[in-house]
């Protein structure tokens, strides 16, 4: 009986072995011949293979940002409609991969914004200047002066796909100065309203603390102007995976939940006080309206939904119905 059971147990042992060679050549006939790559996809078209999906998108990003390898400073960021999807296979090892091209199909689509500095007198624009510095100069010799406008002087930073004519600060100051009168008359308001949204670049204190909704890449900034838009843009774009859970940047009451024009699938959040956030162009909603939402709860899911061009978030800070710039308080 013990001599079946050791000859029984010599033939597991071999066996064993046996298997364990066999797995181990498998794996080496794989990696002799095959390789792990990224397949990449944009827009739902196949482009080529990443040998590093993380350095080609770590490439991207830089781009978004600040333009290729940063070299030309006075781009603030590019704007990419669509970001490429990677899925891992195993290929041949004589399958060529080619980032460096893929990176040219992403530029293609890139816009490159410029930023620079507006001096307002109301709402109208007057002049242009690259620095912030410049446009701070201009509003404190004007102040210096007592010019009779310096109330209606303000600064406004802005974006735009083509640099302007800037204008040096003494002939900008002399071409606002207004000399102080003593009688000024003003002419009686026509009763019109401005129906288009107010914006604001200010940072003013909102007495709660915001968290970031979604991570991912901001594709479009506050206040620059595009063709898909009439007006400037009232929000911030982060491009996200369609599905991405989106979080209540801070605990408050639903006040709207539901399709609205070119927000698409939209939800509102009232933190009180008169602060609202906006999240826009969702494939999903999981909250209504009436319904109070704790900070961090899930709410929504990224979409594509309304005037969008491909799944992001579209976020928006409102104080009293006036936009202001998400990047004052969040990313």
């Amino acid at each position: 009986m013990i001599k079946q059971i050791l000859v029984f147990a010599r033939k597991s042992m071999k066996l064993t072995i046996l298997i364990a060679v066999s797995i181990f050549l498998i794996i080496c006939a794989v990696a002799l011949f095959f390789k792990p790559i990224y397949a990449v996809t944009l827009n739902g078209q196949a482009v080529g293979y990443s040998k590093d999906k993380s350095e080609l998108q770590a490439r991207i990003n830089e781009y978004i940002e600040s333009g290729e390898g940063g070299q030309n400073s006075s781009i603030a960021f590019v704007q990419v409609e669509n970001l490429p999807e990677y899925k891992m296979c195993l290929l041949k090892r004589n399958i060529v991969t080619n980032d460096d091209e893929i990176f040219e199909i992403i530029k293609q689509s890139g816009v490159p914004y410029y930023k620079f500095y507006a001096i307002l007198e109301g709402e109208e624009e007057k002049a242009y200047v690259s620095e912030f510095s410049q446009a701070e100069d201009i509003v404190k010799k004007l102040k210096e002066k007592d010019s009779n406008n310096i109330d209606k002087i303000s600064i406004l930073e802005m974006y735009d796909t083509e640099v302007k004519e800037f204008s040096e600060v003494e002939a900008t100051v002399a071409a606002l100065y207004q000399k102080k009168v003593v009688k000024v008359t003003r002419p009686k308001s026509t009763g019109s309203v401005n129906t288009s949204t107010k914006i604001s670049q200010q940072k003013v204190p909102i007495g709660i603390n915001l968290i970031r909704p979604i991570s991912g890449t901001i594709t479009s900034r506050f206040a620059h102007v595009s063709s898909l838009r009439v007006s400037k843009h009232t929000g911030l774009d982060i491009a996200a995976p369609t599905g991405t859970k989106i979080k209540a940047a801070a605990g408050g009451t639903v006040t709207f939940s539901g399709y609205k024009g070119s927000y698409g699938y939209l939800t509102v959040i009232n933190h009180g006080n008169g602060i609202e956030t906006y999240y826009g162009h969702c494939s999903k909603l999981y909250v209504t309206a009436g319904q109070q939402v704790n900070q961090g709860d899930v709410i929504a899911a990224v979409g594509n939904t309304g005037n969008s061009t491909g799944p992001h978030l579209h976020l928006e800070i409102r104080i009293n119905g006036v936009a202001y710039n998400p990047q004052n308080y969040l990313y």
